[in-house]
Order: structure tokens, then C-alpha cells, then sequence
């Protein structure tokens, strides 16, 4: 169960599709008064929502509603919450997730960011809170981007419009997280940013005091980023982590 009410007042965030429409959500949680709660917030805020109370039907959903973020709860009847995000990635694999969790032992957010998830909230939640953390995921992700959408540091592209990323004209892929993480690293090529700068601008809020998801990330990025190459990224111990060309 939830805790909270459906927000009655403030204004709805100005976040659509390109053409204009409202973006869509996929809340997927065996509990169905949960999920009619979450709707009922979510469309308050302006948001197109669609709902499933298991994995199959949330994968079948997907491919049909193709939604812009999903919030999607570990423990389903069918299949974990894992397997469900795996088979997502599969069509969408940019697509933003929030994972809901009973659980908050470090060991399962870990395997949820691991498998691919940006974020996660634990039972009990308010649903300002789940409608708060998503909002933060598609501010990030819908941005509009500058005419010149091409950021390049040494070997390594991103294009800001299109998410695709090369390094050395090998393409990475990477999740929607990883790749705001990429990007802001190489905004402020040379430039040591903290963790504390990290969580407010990938993030847009403090992770719970905890930049261990930082260093998480970070170490994700360097699997994709610098395996097998020069290393890009760098840790300033003490300071936070910068991104410059190889030598």
C-alpha cells in the first residue's frame, strides 16, 4: 500500500512527446488498487498511463503502448521485475525505469540498477514521491538539445539527439542513465565534478545521501567507455571524477 494522497493542486509539468502528446507511462504491480492509485496520480500530472498486473502482460503492453518511462514493481506472480526489464530493453533499451521494491536491502537495488533500471523507490511510498522521481527521469531524458547535438571528447562521440555513442567509431550502447551521466561528463571535458554536483544534475535530487550510485555509474561507464582502451575517465580521490582525452 501507499502512503500520501493524489496531489490536489500545483501545476502539471510541461513534458510531451515531439508531436505534442502527452507522454506515457507503463505502472506494472500485482496489486491492483496500487496500480489504479499510481494512475490516478500520474494522469492527475498529465500523463498518459497504461497498466499491467504481471510480467507477460507488461512485456505485451510495451511493445504495443510503447512508453516513454516505466514504473515497474520487483515482485510480480509470473517473473521477477528483472526479467521483465530484460525483455523491455530488448525493444526499448533507453526507455527510463523506476523500479518499486518491499525490499531495501543495498543487495536488491543493486541487482535492479545492475540489470538496467535508473531509479527505485521502497514500500511504503507516498505517490508524490514515485510522481516526483519520474518526473526527474523525463526531464532528463525528453530535454530539448541544442542545434549542435554532437558532443565529442578525444575518440569519443554522443549525439545528444539521436543517443548514439562511438568511441574510436565502435558503437556503445547505454542505458538512458548512463547516458545523462555520459553527457555531463563530457559537457565539462577536463572539469572535476563532485559526486554532490553528479546526484543534482544527473540525478535532480539526493539519492538518499547516498553518491554510492555515483560510483556505481561511473563504473558502469568505464566498462563500456574505457575497456580494453585508454582510460577517459578518471577519479580525482577526493574531489569527484572527470572525463578528458587519452594520451
Amino acid at each position: 500500500m501507499t502512503s500520501g494522497a493524489v496531489p490536489v493542486g500545483g501545476s502539471r509539468p510541461q513534458l510531451t512527446r515531439p508531436d505534442g502528446s502527452p507522454l506515457r507511462v507503463l505502472v506494472v504491480d500485482d496489486e491492483l488498487s496500487l496500480c489504479e492509485l499510481l494512475s490516478m496520480a500520474l494522469r492527475y500530472e498529465g500523463w498518459e498511463v497504461s497498466t499491467a498486473q504481471d510480467g507477460a502482460t507488461a512485456a505485451k503492453i510495451a511493445r504495443e503502448f510503447r512508453p516513454d518511462a516505466v514504473v515497474l514493481d520487483v515482485m510480480l506472480p509470473d517473473m521477477d521485475g528483472l526479467e521483465v526489464l530484460r525483455r523491455l530493453r530488448a525493444d526499448a533499451p533507453l526507455v527510463p525505469v523506476v523500479f518499486l521494491t518491499a525490499r531495501d536491502a543495498v543487495e536488491d537495488r543493486i541487482a535492479g540498477l545492475t540489470a538496467g533500471g535508473d531509479d527505485y523507490v521502497t514500500k511504503p511510498f507516498s505517490l508524490e514521491e514515485v510522481a516526483a522521481r519520474l518526473r526527474g527521469l523525463l526531464r532528463r531524458t525528453s530535454r530539448a538539445v541544442s542545434d549542435d547535438s554532437v558532443l565529442v571528447v578525444g575518440d569519443l562521440s554522443l549525439d545528444e539527439e539521436s543517443h548514439e555513442v562511438t568511441r574510436g567509431g565502435e558503437d556503445i550502447r547505454l542505458t538512458a542513465t548512463e547516458f545523462e551521466l555520459l553527457r555531463y561528463l563530457m559537457r565539462n571535458p577536463k572539469r572535476v565534478l563532485s559526486k554532490a554536483q553528479i546526484l543534482d544534475r544527473v540525478w535532480q535530487y539526493d539519492f538518499g545521501g547516498q553518491g554510492n550510485i555515483v560510483e556505481l555509474y561511473i563504473s558502469y561507464l568505464r566498462r563500456k567507455i574505457d575497456a580494453g582502451r585508454e582510460p577517459m575517465i578518471h577519479t580525482m580521490r577526493g574531489a569527484g571524477y572527470l572525463i578528458k582525452p587519452a594520451p
